[in-house]
């Protein structure tokens, strides 16, 4: 043989593309539930993950030595009891103890709140600060508790095409008006309501008490561009209220191992069921034949061919970067760039000698550590914040939610040392003077500066500081302006709504082209229930 012969031979050895049935582009905990579900249907599965682990930002890892650290996510809830029962998760590790108390609220004046597992003790907190808020609390939780039923009842359903295009499509919108069934006309109201009203307008109608207000507030603006006076953060709030641990619903807990103990139950169960993930695999573009999706490039170079293909990649990502945009209408392509997609949220992550000392509620280790500690005095310093970042500027004195993974796992760090970490509102991604590489340690300085006022020489005990702006997350995570939800959770970009009209029902303008995230119903939280919905979609593809 000739040597350009051999030459030529050598380079279609090199250029040998592999099959597969399925390739799922990003191996986020959604991408791996949708690789998981479809490995068990039979499908010959491969996921392609841009980082050195898969789980995208539902991970734990070890920052500092000795520490393992939940990075980003930080708490479960929500995760759908039908993922964990379908994919085995216990069966892989999937542990998690729910939180008592749920709520630890010092206040400037000395006073503090607790809302505890046990409803006697919240009624007795509450009735510190006000006696008809504890009479009405029992009903308030009960409706939020009957409006999350119906709610709960369509996290699964595939949302119907919109807007209809035939008597066709009736029969869809005829069923969700049954999960409405058995609602009272008052509770009909209430559900408008909740995905209409700001959080602060909603729980008006219920309490009279600004401590009690704002610490059931804070549910309504994690993660969302909004202050609690701004419309449709009632909705946020019930996101968060929904779920649960261990069959209790509305509870929040910390998973054993970290929250990368989530991605890692769902990895080992997409590859016991024969699923493959590769780490450390860039998908650089998918490819597309005549309007079909056919398989992906790698950053290297490396080709991978599947008839199907499931992006967890947040929807701009999706269309805008892997793409090329000859294959997708003006029209689709102009919704998609009108997605609103930005953070302002900042993620910290601290090792500690030692606890922080508040002065409403001294002691050094208590139960107010084992809560969620806010810092939000009152509706207006939560609102105020959200001024601040509604014109492109880090808040001066912003919402922190502090919380210590090692009260209920002492194993993430080593003995007499504590992890904690605060999620903080509002940080926006644009910012209007400076960049973040500049402000994320004078804002890091500011926050600590704020944890001081309540609990003083708090900052003389840390070992170590992680801090991460919604640049960071954008860039470690691939996190589009730096939003945890793959896109904003507003009455306009939910349902049938997300991420875009027409385009909700996980399908998108490219024939065997599906998208698995949070940019698709139900949204964003560690749910795993987009990825659930999607691998349902696509195995009625034909």
């Amino acid at each position: 043989m000739s040597t350009s012969a051999q030459g030529r031979g050598a380079a279609a050895l090199s250029r040998k593309v592999s099959r597969y049935d399925v390739i799922v582009v990003g191996g986020g905990h959604n991408g791996l539930v949708t690789a998981a579900y479809l490995a068990k249907a039979g499908k010959r599965v491969l996921v392609l993950e841009r980082r050195y682990q898969p789980g995208g930002a539902c991970v734990t890892e070890e920052v500092w030595p000795g520490y393992r650290v939940s990075v980003a996510s930080y708490q479960s809830s929500l995760l759908s009891p039908k993922v964990v029962s379908d994919l085995e998760l216990e069966r892989y590790g999937y542990r998690v103890d729910a939180k008592d108390p749920a709520f630890f609220s010092p206040f400037p004046d000395g006073r503090y709140l607790f809302l505890w597992q046990d409803r006697n003790k919240t009624l007795g907190e509450i009735a510190k600060f006000s006696r008809r808020d504890a009479e009405t609390y029992p009903a308030y939780e009960e409706h939020l508790e009957r409006l999350s039923m119906v709610v709960e009842s369509i996290l699964h359903v595939t949302p119907p095409v919109f807007p209809p295009k035939g008597v066709f499509d009736l029969p869809e919108y005829l069923k969700l008006l049954g999960k409405t069934r058995g609602l009272s006309a008052k509770e009909i109201v209430g559900l408008v309501k909740i995905f209409t009203q700001s959080a602060a307008d909603f729980l008006d109608d219920w309490f009279e008490n600004e401590q009690i207000k704002v610490t059931l507030a804070t549910d309504g603006v994690i993660g969302a561009n909004g202050g609690p006076r701004s419309p449709g953060t009632a909705y946020i709030l019930l996101h968060h209220c929904m779920g649960g641990v261990d069959g209790h619903r509305g509870l929040w807990g910390f998973v054993r191992g970290g929250m990368g103990a989530i991605s890692d139950a769902i990895a080992a169960s997409a590859k016991a069921a024969g699923a493959e993930i590769r780490t450390d695999a860039e998908v650089q573009s998918i490819k597309i034949e005549n309007g079909r999706a056919r398989g992906v490039v790698l950053r290297n170079g490396e080709e991978f061919d599947a008839p199907l293909i499931a992006s967890n990649l947040d929807p701009k990502r999706t269309f805008l970067n892997l793409i090329d945009r000859r294959h997708l209408d003006a029209d689709f392509l102009d919704l998609i760039h009108k997605y609103r997609c930005e953070g302002t949220s900042i993620k910290i992550n601290l090792a500690v000698s030692a606890l922080p000392n508040f002065r409403a509620l001294p002691g050094n280790q208590g139960p107010q550590h084992r809560a969620t500690m806010h810092i939000c005095p009152d509706t207006d310093y939560v609102e105020r914040a959200w001024d601040d970042a509604k014109y492109g500027r880090p808040s001066q004195s912003p919402l922190l939610e502090l919380t210590s993974p090692t009260q209920y796992d002492p194993t993430l760090a080593p003995a007499d040392k504590h992890i904690i970490g605060i999620f903080i509102q509002y940080a926006p991604y644009r910012l209007r003077q400076g960049t973040w590489d500049e402000l994320r340690e004078p804002f890091t300085k500011r926050v600590l500066e704020i944890i001081d006022e309540y609990a003083p020489g708090f900052s003389k005990g840390l070992e170590h500081v992680q801090t991460l702006t919604p640049l960071d997350l954008e860039r470690e995570f691939g996190l589009t302006g730096g939003n945890i939800f793959h896109g904003e959770m507003s009455v306009d970009q939910m349902f049938m709504l997300r991420p875009v009209s027409g385009w909700a029902r996980y399908r998108t303008p490219i024939r065997g082209l599906f998208i698995c995230g949070s940019g698709t119903h139900p949204g964003g939280g560690v749910m795993g229930t987009p990825g659930h919905n999607a691998a349902r979609e696509m195995l009625k593809f034909h």
